[in-house]
């Protein structure tokens, strides 16, 4: 396996930032990630795994090993207790879209509202990916991770993942420990539609159709999203860029006495505001630092308009960050991780 030194990763992060690995190698079995880490204990480097890289702010250069994750592979089995249920397991290098569309392809439904988010399966559960009313928590049947410790495999579930909003133990307590090398999805034969989102309703309801199949689902949402979303290939970005706020029942009342139009969603003893409405409420759609911008399409999407760093774009979000608390009295959180942290 080769190790190149002073690698760059501008075209392994999405942002398309110009940034460099000490040392960095793919790894596409589980023995050369077993290599991978003999490699970097043996000369005391820190790892960072890369799958897709379209969670990041690479803000510097890496110190260390990167590996850029290319497990690949996909396996069907049936469900013995269930025979309207499949279990599809994928390897974690495998790319997340194309990996749904396999599942909708081969008549195991169920992932296809979170169609053309990017990434890879393996980053898929790190941060409880999500989107029209679905969760990976809400399919997710378990995943098997590396214990950087132990050097032994261990199976999670769902419970023991710990999900949380865009969140779960591999971000939180356990971060940097375990490398995911596969996930498993439990999935229906039959499509059960998930349209609590109005546009998806009002969409197919204006179509006539009652039931919409999960290709239809996912071919739609994958036009919603490629008309508000830029494509990193031409316009660098990580997707939504901070999480939606939650604020108790009293901050809403308030919010909504200076700014009626507010939109929010009932969640749990409190609400979630829409954080792409706050951003843009205060006018910063379009608005530039220099190539660090905020998409003019889309409010709640960050943009590398080609020299950006990773600094950049951090100077940007604190602007946007300060400016919503000041009028709001409302803290907006970062949704990617930030290396080195």
């Amino acid at each position: 396996m080769k190790f190149s030194e002073n690698y760059s990763l501008k075209g392994a992060n999405s942002f398309g930032f110009e940034v460099s690995a000490e040392y960095c190698c793919e790894i596409t079995s589980l023995s050369e990630l077993r290599e991978a880490l003999a490699f970097a204990d043996g000369k005391g480097l820190d790892v960072l795994v890369l799958g897709g890289g379209s969670n990041l702010i690479l803000v510097d250069d890496i110190p260390g090993l990167v590996i850029l994750n290319c497990l690949r592979g996909i396996t069907v089995k049936a469900d013995v207790d269930d025979p309207g249920k499949v279990c599809v397991t994928a390897a974690a290098g495998e790319n997340w879209h194309e990996f749904v569309r396999y599942t909708l392809e081969n008549g195991a439904f169920g992932l296809e509202n979170l169609s053309l988010i990017p990434g890879t399966v393996g980053a898929a559960p790190m941060q409880n990916i999500g989107a029209y009313g679905v969760e990976i928590k809400d399919r997710m049947l378990s995943l098997t991770a590396l214990d950087r410790e132990t050097g032994e495999l261990y199976e999670f579930t769902t419970e023991a993942c710990e999900f949380g909003y865009r969140d779960s133990i591999f971000k939180q307590r356990a971060a940097g420990r375990y490398i995911i090398t596969e996930v498993s999805f439990m999935l229906c034969k039959e499509c059960c539609p998930v349209l609590e989102y109005a546009g998806l309703a009002n969409y197919f309801e204006g179509l006539g159709v009652e039931s919409p199949g999960g290709l239809q689902i996912s071919d739609y949402i994958c036009e919603v999203r490629r008309a508000k979303l830029p494509d990193p290939s031409e316009l660098g970005n990580a997707g939504s860029f901070f999480k939606n706020p939650l604020v108790s029942v009293a901050r809403r009342e308030a919010i909504l006495q200076d700014y009626p139009d507010l939109v929010s969603f009932a969640d749990g003893e409190g609400y979630k505001l829409a954080a792409g409405w706050l951003i843009d409420r205060l006018g910063w759609k379009g608005r530039r630092l220099g190539d660090a911008a905020v998409y003019d399409k889309q409010a709640l999407v960050l943009v590398n308009h080609g020299a950006a760093t990773g600094s950049d774009i951090l100077r940007l979000a604190q602007a946007i960050q300060d400016d919503v608390f000041s009028h709001f009295d409302v803290h907006l959180e970062i949704e990617p991780r930030t290396f080195p942290g």
